[in-house]
């Protein structure tokens, strides 16, 4: 069944414990606002989403406990077409969050990236369907 996907845009990983400076610092090096400071689900992964993006990329800065990184989100209508639709290019799965989320996975050349679900957002250019 086909599925569809793009590029959902990117995660700066800050290892801190203060995630409100991170965002001010990420929000005013982007030339970014502060959209949602609270944009993370209660009890899961905490991340603040800046808005006034550079072609409305979806960035989002997340506290993490691993060290400080960028990594990209790809989002599909059906993450476990998608998630073997890359392992078939030769990417790896990494690991799934117990809340379910999403996909964390390897590229062959060793970038991180995610697989998320699809939010839906007509300003943004169409996902490509896959067969």
């Amino acid at each position: 069944m086909p599925h569809r996907s793009r590029l959902a845009g990117f995660i700066i990983d800050c290892n801190t414990d203060d995630l409100d400076a991170a965002a001010d610092f990420w929000s005013q090096a982007l030339g970014c606002t502060v959209a949602d400071r609270n944009a993370g689900a209660p009890g899961g992964p905490q991340y603040q989403q800046l808005g006034d993006t550079p072609g409305d990329l979806h960035i989002e800065v997340q506290q993490v406990d691993h060290p400080s990184r960028v990594h990209l989100d790809i989002e599909t209508d059906d993450v476990e077409a998608e998630v073997a639709r890359l392992r078939a290019l030769g990417a790896r799965e990494h690991s799934r969050p117990p809340h379910g989320r999403w996909v964390v996975m390897d590229a062959p050349t060793g970038q991180r990236f995610c697989v998320v679900r699809m939010r839906e957002d007509s300003a943004r250019p169409a996902p490509r369907s896959w067969d």
